[in-house]
């Protein structure tokens, strides 16, 4: 008898790909990753971490934990992008449209990079995990992009 293979859903595999991505991090606080899809099509990755041609936090410390600042607070304060921002530039890089796509993320974005996501035309965001930021969940539905967590 031939066994059948299951494959996963959509989600699954959209949120395991954010996932991996996530391992390319170099935030010495938490690990991330963002893909953006539209018609179950990858359209950009991203993770966090610094500009290009930049040291990484992996190699000159982490000025948060330096300066004591909390999870949510102070995003100014980082030499790092987030994986949001590092997604959406990659497709602004590559000439990309992100209207009326999805992202997955391993978290829920902050207010900065909800304000991204809103302004870019992305319609529905994913996220695996929880971060401390009410306001942007606030933003996201009041722009009407769906917020949805995955449960997993």
């Amino acid at each position: 008898m031939i066994k059948k293979k299951t494959r996963p859903s959509w989600d699954e595999y959209f949120s395991d790909v954010a996932r991996l991505v996530s391992t390319r991090s170099t935030c010495l606080r938490r690990k991330v990753g963002a893909v953006i899809v539209r018609d179950k099509r990858i359209l950009s990755t991203g993770y966090n971490g610094a500009p290009s041609k930049t040291k990484h936090c992996i190699e000159v410390g982490c000025m948060r934990d330096e300066l004591n600042i909390p999870s949510g607070q102070r995003h100014e304060l980082c030499r790092g992008l987030h994986a949001e921002q590092n997604a959406l530039l990659q497709a602004a890089l590559c000439g990309i449209s992100l209207k009326d796509s999805t992202i997955y993320i391993t978290n829920q974005p902050c207010i900065i990079c909800a304000k991204m996501i809103i302004n870019v035309g992305i319609k529905e965001v994913v996220i695996l995990d929880s971060y401390p930021d009410d306001l942007a969940k606030e933003m996201l539905e009041e722009a009407k992009v769906k917020l949805r967590v995955l449960n997993k």
